[in-house]
């Protein structure tokens, strides 16, 4: 990580601000969301850190950045999740990017301050029943009406339609042709007239959600960028979907490991035990990759590179190593592990047993762990797309 003496102080700043703000009330909401924007504490406290700049720090200033590297925001977002508050925006870290990019001034004008600020934020509307991962299958319509499109159909896993302000969706626009041509991008209200959110809990117990457009009308000026150029856009937002901080996951390895050098088994800390001293040293180890993955990333776009699937690499190791953590931790607490947090004898709060059940989660948002593979295989490799059975 290499940052210049300004940004070394902005993040020192940083530091000190979730030194100072964050409380375990907050805690316990943002872990219930998913380390999302989240609930009324959520909120609060992003609206106060995004004054400082600090949420959209690459952005120009004359949208509410500051004109920073690429490596001070993943540093930033590496502290967002070590502090385990919201560190996961689908506006400011890929709808917004996506309209500086490519929205209209007008487009512009009236999102990109309120991501920036932390007033609004987006809802991904990508996955569909039947296309969960492969979003040239897509089949929700938006028919152009000249002055408005009128939109049909379903979206799945919409994880924060029932928190967030927008919508963020990718819809059909051109029935025929070549696929990668097919799907254009909106920007809609969710109190638009037609629109039906309906709850889906995880088996983390979090929520996500179906939502229904029935007759939709959506003026024109919400198009995202050109029409039928969705699907290219949104190859670019994936890219920083998939970059997945691992500040949390770090923090808790770190909780773990001071748990088995102070409790005891058989009269002796549970750090003496040979199998776990091994697969701690592994898990460290394991870390120190996800570490060089993470800023590797940064490095790569501050160069001007598109990271098209070294992104892919570090959100499927990071999420694979997630659920090997995770086991480890239910195997060293053992029958304790299982309890919730909240309960009084709840090692480490409860976070091995959310985090058993949320790791699976992670190995399927932002496209499933096999997706990624194939990404790696196709454009980091080279190699011939596989045969459809």
């Amino acid at each position: 990580m290499f940052l210049n003496d300004q940004e070394q102080q902005i993040l020192n700043e940083v530091k000190q601000f979730l030194a100072d703000e964050v409380t375990a009330e907050l805690v316990e909401e943002s872990l219930h969301n998913e380390l999302l924007y989240g609930g009324r504490m959520g909120r609060e406290f992003v609206r106060k850190f995004a004054k400082r700049g600090w949420l959209v720090p690459t952005w120009p200033r004359e949208y509410g950045g500051l004109d920073c590297s690429q490596m001070l925001a993943a540093s930033i977002r590496h502290e967002m999740a070590y502090a385990r508050v919201p560190m996961t925006f689908a506006g400011a870290f890929q709808g917004g990017p996506t309209i500086l990019n490519y929205g209209s001034e007008e487009m512009k004008a009236e999102f990109l301050p309120g991501l920036a600020s932390g007033e609004i934020e987006f809802a991904l509307g990508y996955s569909e029943p039947g296309a969960g991962s492969d979003l040239m299958c897509l089949k929700m319509l938006a028919e152009d009406k000249g002055d408005h499109f009128l939109i049909n159909g379903q979206k799945i896993f919409t994880t924060q339609a029932h928190i967030g302000d927008y919508h963020w969706l990718a819809v059909r626009t051109n029935p025929e042709g070549p696929k990668s041509e097919r799907l254009s991008l909106f920007v809609v209200d969710f109190d638009t007239p037609g629109i039906t959110v309906n709850p889906m809990i995880t088996m983390a117990g979090t929520q996500t959600n179906d939502v229904f457009y029935d007759n939709v009308r959506v003026d024109r000026k919400y198009l995202v960028g050109e029409k039928n150029k969705g699907y290219h856009y949104i190859l670019a937002a994936l890219e920083h979907e998939r970059t997945f901080p691992y500040g949390h996951y770090l923090r808790f390895f770190e909780e773990l490991l001071d748990y088995t050098k102070t409790a005891t088994r058989n009269g002796q800390p549970l750090a003496r035990d040979p199998l776990i001293r091994q697969r701690l040293a592994e898990h460290e180890t394991e870390l120190e990759v996800v570490k060089h993955l993470y800023y590797s990333i940064a490095a790569l776009m501050d160069e001007g590179r598109s990271p098209a699937y070294e992104a892919s690499m570090e959100k499927l190791f990071l999420c694979e190593f997630e659920q090997r953590l995770a086991a480890t931790a239910m195997e060293v607490l053992g029958h304790l592990g299982q309890l919730t947090a909240g309960n009084a004898v709840a090692p480490l709060n409860g976070l091995a047993e959310y985090y058993y059940r949320w790791t699976v989660i992670e190995t399927i948002y932002g496209g499933t762990s096999e997706v990624q593979r194939n990404i790696i295989a196709s454009r980091g490799l080279q190699m011939p797309r596989a045969p459809r059975r």
